[in-house]
């Protein structure tokens, strides 16, 4: 795998999309520093804070946008995790100099180093002792987990996935009639890949515009403050 030709691929491809911003290039640059610490390996898991840190992405809803739109954009492939003791996993698409992107041919050195070598993130199948501050699980039946689920069995499973990520069933519903109303598509027509994903942007939006409200309401509760003043003013005194 040549870095420099991988590399000038993507600028090459990055040069014709307007549909990128710079922060999908500063997220798509951080994880392809991680795609080479694996050894350019055919999927590897990640940490959101750290690629958070590493793109300068200060919001999680941005982030989560980002990395959904490089996935539809076929630049990579992103695949939630649903435990919080195991990253998302990510596999990166070889971009050619063509218009469509090289979806990976078999290689055989590189499965070799691939199997050779684990990421400090990377769970390892059978290993549950700490490495690096993370407990790490086995995955060994967590591939139901990664594949994508369009659409939810019902009501009460999208109630009960905002309630095991701390929120109430309200916010739940919201989210079920929101996109059962829309047919399970998004704004522009397209059929929706995975609803876990979506809901976690959703929560990740809600905390943001909670967070803001409060914000906003403090600060017009001290604008009240500085403008109260008496009915009973002489206006003969002078200023």
């Amino acid at each position: 795998m040549n870095y420099i030709k991988l590399l000038n691929a993507a600028f090459e491809k990055f040069y014709f999309d307007d549909r990128l911003n710079p922060t999908h290039i500063s997220l798509y640059m951080a994880l392809f520093q991680e795609w080479n610490s694996s050894r350019f390996a055919d999927e590897f898991y990640v940490n959101r804070r750290d690629l958070m840190r590493c793109a300068k992405i200060g919001s999680k809803s941005t982030y989560h946008r980002c990395v959904t739109d490089l996935d539809s954009w076929l630049y990579l492939s992103y695949f939630p995790s649903n435990n919080p003791y195991k990253g998302s996993k990510i596999k990166m698409f070889i971009i050619g100099t063509s218009s469509e992107p090289d979806m990976g041919r078999y290689n055989p050195t590189l499965e070799q180093l691939a199997e050779q070598y684990h990421p400090i993130r990377e769970p390892v199948v059978g290993q549950h002792h700490p490495i690096n501050g993370q407990v790490l699980v086995s995955n060994t039946n967590n591939t139901k987990q990664e594949n994508y689920i369009k659409q939810p069995k019902g009501r009460q499973a999208v109630i009960d996935f905002f309630e095991e990520n701390g929120f109430d069933a309200d916010e739940g519903k919201k989210f079920f009639e929101h996109y059962e109303t829309r047919n399970w598509q998004t704004s522009d027509g397209q059929a929706i890949r995975d609803w876990r994903a979506l809901a976690t942007n959703w929560m990740d939006r809600t905390e943001l515009f909670d967070e803001k409200n409060e914000s906003n309401k403090k600060q017009a509760s001290q604008i009240k403050d500085n403008l109260r003043t008496t009915k009973n003013k002489d206006y003969g005194q002078p200023l």
